[in-house]
């Protein structure tokens, strides 16, 4: 079969070689893979690829061998996953707690822009709490996350202020339920909760803005710059805000999957999905994605795709 590996190159991030067919353990199902959805954060791994690395994530397409044990579901089943890694390949070793089975309502290319962003706004809302009637702000929302976020959060009564440098991405975001701003200083807070992923000079001018008590989820660091924080320039300034680190990983993931797919099927949430190709345009999708020309979720197919 044909997959994706890196090739340390910059300009040219992966390269297709062919490859034995994975052999799934007892609680994996293999899935032939009809479309998959790249995360920036990968592009940055391919940067200075580990050896062996198989990249790839989130996937979707049809169960072809069930899981030995018996778990999870039958040969024929449209499925989404969210595999450790090797999702970027016609076969997919997934294990069957990290899959969810697809109605027919929801078609393969939103599927496979699911999991990684959607589980990860998913997390990220429990961990904030009941957002009903409370002010929110939500730093670096350009991106997936920044979407389903935004689209959640509105959605379950939320009062959400979403800082995002593109005009074209708050206009989304806008029409989500959101305002609007393009610095992390023309927030009015104070906010309840503030949800930070930017990092570097970002995260003390939002943590300024946390209402006595309250608390900022810090989740990632897309400026790739790393947080200084001075303990007198705080002096005078938010009182007893909690600063909660997060990480979305931690499988099971099929419950979560399950969720996000009810969520679409229901239309109360919808992927916005910014380029769809076939796979042969893998690595200069990958440069466009790390480069930010990419306004959404970018998903390739391998064919098939329904």
């Amino acid at each position: 079969m044909r997959r994706l590996i890196p090739t340390g190159e910059a300009a040219r991030p992966v390269a297709f070689a062919e490859a034995p067919q994975p052999v799934p353990g007892p609680g994996e199902a293999l899935i032939k893979v009809e479309a998959f959805a790249p995360n920036r954060g990968e592009t940055f791994l391919l940067e200075r690829p580990r050896p062996g690395l198989l990249p790839g994530k989130d996937v979707a397409g049809l169960v072809v061998q069930a899981a030995a044990d018996g778990s999870g579901p039958g040969i024929g089943t449209r499925v989404v996953g969210h595999p450790a890694l090797g999702g970027w390949a016609e076969y997919a070793a997934v294990p069957t707690h990290s899959l969810a089975a697809l109605p027919d309502g929801v078609d393969s290319v939103r599927a496979a822009a699911l999991p990684l962003a959607g589980i990860t706004a998913l997390r990220l809302l429990r961990t904030a709490g009941s957002l009903a009637g409370r002010r929110v702000l939500l730093t670096g929302a350009s991106g997936g996350v920044g979407h389903y976020v935004t689209e959640l959060a509105v959605g379950a009564g939320a009062e959400l202020t979403a800082v995002t440098a593109t005009p074209e991405r708050g206009e989304r975001l806008a029409a989500l339920g959101a305002e609007v701003v393009h610095d992390v200083a023309a927030a009015r807070g104070p906010f309840d909760v503030v949800l930070e992923s930017t990092g570097g000079p970002e995260l003390p001018l939002a943590l300024a803005t946390v209402r006595p008590g309250g608390l900022l989820v810090w989740f990632g660091q897309a400026s790739r710059t790393p947080v200084t924080l001075d303990f007198f320039q705080l002096l005078g300034g938010p009182e007893r805000v909690t600063i909660q680190h997060f990480h979305y990983a931690g499988a099971p993931y099929g419950a979560d999957l399950e969720a996000l797919v009810r969520l679409v099927e229901q239309g109360r949430l919808h992927p916005e999905i910014g380029r769809v190709a076939d796979w042969s345009e893998t690595a200069n999708t990958l440069v466009d994605l790390r480069e930010r020309r990419i306004r959404g979720k970018a998903v390739l197919l391998t064919g098939g795709a329904r």
